[in-house]
């Protein structure tokens, strides 16, 4: 695809739902009793990936529209067995939360994805699962999907996570519903807490404390109306965008502002870009707001610590405001990056060196020198989505036409992404 620049951007949008919270919806609605109307569900590849697992397992749900559905729960222990293997196409979330709950029913199942998701770990949960007492598997054997997992008799643990990960934190609060007695999960820093306020809000006894959460075994979980607010790792590309273009004036709609996940925001601001909150409002437990963003000079800044799981998806595009700054950028403590859909450390410096970037690669991070220009040139996605996405904003405000390949991985997370921002040309 070619990407040519533009000089500014305004207007309004609306991105697309939460990604996180839309897979929580249809997984969560499953195990409850009673039913579940969603509104603002993400209707890209990866949550679609999610409805289809429990339509599998006898979740029967309508969609009214692309983004708004009634599910039938059928609560923790109604799930049917599968006919087929469950096939998590590219979704890392679908995989390791699914992982959880399967391992607390009285069905064997099986468990595979794309070619990117069998070389994402998986030993993560299969650890803390195994120390429950859950019979899952690596079929190879080597820590990777496909997984296989049958029926065992679960029971709570302790569990220190040797890293911040909501995947990993959700998996184990979500098989110790189906466990002899509660469990404790604490985490090194505070990852993304949707899984906690999703829980909690259908009347599950959980309790969290700085980073610590414990959830007790076998709630009744109640059907509820959930409204999903728009993601801010779609809104990142956008604010971005509005920060380094001149003249440019945005506002996103309905963003969601959860704490554990506006690092993205906190950031942008501490580079001196121009962001604020409108019409705030907390519905179903998360925070949500418009967001106007406005161009701005923006300087350098240090991004390590206890900030990076509050934005570690958006940092892609960080990276690119860095490319418009005045001064040094250095991200650090990044290592996750390097077992996303790409090593995104990698293949971000490959790409914005192509354009004129001045920008290394650490162990951990990244670190950037401000030019304030970018060339055009010919990017590769290596099919990530937040690649692609971050790279589209690079060309966006680069002096030359690109050439994007690989652009359709974008239908992963935010299939309306390149209309979005035609409506604000």
């Amino acid at each position: 695809m070619q990407i040519n620049p533009v000089g500014k951007l305004n207007g309004t949008v609306t991105v697309p739902g939460d990604k996180s919270i839309s897979h929580r919806s249809i997984m969560f609605g499953a195990l409850a009793k009673g039913t579940t109307h969603i509104s603002g569900f993400l209707n890209g590849a990866d949550c679609l990936s999610t409805a289809q697992i429990f339509k599998h397992m006898g979740v029967q749900m309508h969609f009214e529209n692309p983004t708004t559905l009634t599910l039938e729960g059928l609560g923790l222990h109604g799930l049917k067995a599968p006919d087929t293997i469950l096939d998590v196409g590219n979704s890392g979330t679908t995989m390791r939360l699914l992982s959880g709950i399967l391992a607390g029913q009285a069905f064997s199942s099986t468990l595979t994805g794309d070619a990117s998701i069998q070389t994402r770990p998986m030993n993560r949960i299969i650890e803390p699962l195994k120390s429950m007492g859950a019979n899952i598997a690596s079929k190879a054997n080597n820590g990777l999907a496909p997984l296989i997992i049958q029926p065992s008799q679960l029971h709570g643990i302790t569990y220190h996570s040797k890293v911040a990960s909501a995947q990993v934190k959700s998996c184990i609060l979500l098989a110790t519903l189906y466990a002899d007695q509660a469990s404790t999960i604490i985490e090194p820093s505070l990852s993304r807490n949707h899984s906690e306020l999703m829980l909690k809000s259908l009347g599950a006894d959980i309790h969290t404390q700085n980073t610590q959460v414990t959830i007790k075994p076998n709630p009744y979980l109640e059907a509820t109306s959930i409204d999903i607010p728009g993601d801010i790792s779609s809104a990142a590309y956008f604010l971005v965008a509005g920060l380094i273009l001149p003249d440019s004036d945005i506002i996103l709609k309905n963003v969601g502002i959860n704490p554990t996940r506006d690092g993205i925001i906190k950031v942008l601001k501490q580079m001196n870009g121009s962001i604020e909150y409108l019409s705030e409002q907390t519905l179903n437990e998360e925070r949500r707001a418009d967001i106007r963003v406005r161009s701005s000079q923006l300087i350098g800044t240090t991004i390590s610590g206890d900030i990076i799981p509050t934005l570690i998806d958006e940092i892609p595009a960080i990276a690119v405001a860095a490319c418009f700054a005045e001064g040094q950028t250095h991200i650090k403590d990044a290592q996750e990056l390097k077992v996303k859909e790409s090593n995104r450390i990698d293949t971000m410096v490959t790409e914005l060196k192509k354009m004129g970037a001045n920008i290394e690669a650490t162990e951990d991070g990244m670190i950037i020198e401000g030019t304030k220009q970018l060339s055009g040139a010919e990017l590769e996605s290596y099919h990530d989505h937040r690649i692609a996405m971050s790279l589209t904003i690079a060309a966006l405000a680069a002096s030359t036409p690109s050439k994007l390949n690989a652009s359709q991985c974008i239908d992963i997370s935010y299939p309306s992404f390149f209309e979005d921002i035609n409506l604000l040309v």
